[in-house]
């Protein structure tokens, strides 16, 4: 019974339970992918909680992919940017992120970028959408560069590949197995799922990452992924990290639209 529930919970099977630094917490939060919405109550709800907590060195880390597919991935920028001035911040640079920029400079990249969740993001900024309907190809790229700030671009390129705090490594999507930390390509980071999902030995730390989607949280005794699909699922999750300790923080949209938030225990 206590191997699996270690398992369950995503513990070594054998040595120290992996912990965050003493005197420091962590808040991870999942693919955003323009849900302005549910970002906002989340941040809230998290700095509540932190609020509640004794005192400490917080660090928020977003996973990466903040744009695409959802409605309002300009409005999702500006609140991370935001929260980056008043709060410890670090953020990934997702797959999505990396589209995006790609897309504005490149015509070829754009074709894809709009076919994978990019239209959204384009339209959350000041476009009119009958211009960008009737326009071509390299006319779309024009409207796009005319519309897209350039502190968005900034802000984004910006981002990180992987951060790490004590037993845990953070991503956006994973990493390849039996390839040290130091040797990971940028592309497995930002884009892997297998072999990456099916590993079962240790990594070292504890990976956290979004990218790919669960029903809910999914806790192995090598990775943890909260990317719990927010653009169509209305679930976006946190996952708190102190010593030990991990908890889940989670904000939901139910069928008639209002939004609430739950925490639990995740161990």
């Amino acid at each position: 019974m206590l191997k699996s529930l270690r398992t369950l919970f995503g513990l070594r099977e054998s040595g120290p339970a992996p912990a965050i630094p003493q005197g420091q917490r962590v808040y991870a939060i999942g693919d955003v992918h323009g849900r302005l919405d549910l970002f906002s109550e989340l941040i809230a709800a998290v700095e509540a909680d932190d609020s509640e907590r004794s005192a400490g060195d917080t660090t928020i880390v977003l996973l990466g992919d903040l744009v695409d597919r959802g409605p309002d991935s300009a409005g999702v920028i500006r609140a991370a940017r935001a929260l980056g001035q008043r709060r410890k911040v670090r953020i990934l640079l997702g797959n999505h992120e990396e589209m995006f920029l790609d897309a504005l400079e490149s015509e070829e990249v754009l074709r894809h970028f709009l076919r994978y969740g990019g239209r959204e993001t384009v339209l959350s900024y000041p476009i009119d959408p009958a211009a960008y309907h009737r326009a071509e190809l390299a006319e779309t790229l024009e409207l796009i560069q005319a519309a897209v700030p350039q502190e968005d671009i900034a802000f984004l390129r910006s981002f990180e590949d992987q951060v790490r705090i004590g037993d845990y490594l953070f991503v956006h999507a994973g990493i390849r197995p039996d390839v040290p930390l130091e040797d990971q390509r940028v592309a497995d980071l930002r884009w892997i799922r297998e072999p990456f999902l099916s590993h079962t030995e240790s990594f070292g730390p504890v990976v956290v990452h979004g990218h790919t989607i669960f029903e809910k949280p999914d806790f192995a005794a090598n990775r943890i992924g909260i990317d719990t699909g927010a653009y169509k699922t209305g679930r976006l999750t946190a996952l708190g990290l102190e010593g030990t300790e991990r908890w889940l923080i989670e904000a939901l949209v139910n069928e008639i639209g209002a939004t609430s938030v739950t925490q639990r225990s995740a161990a």
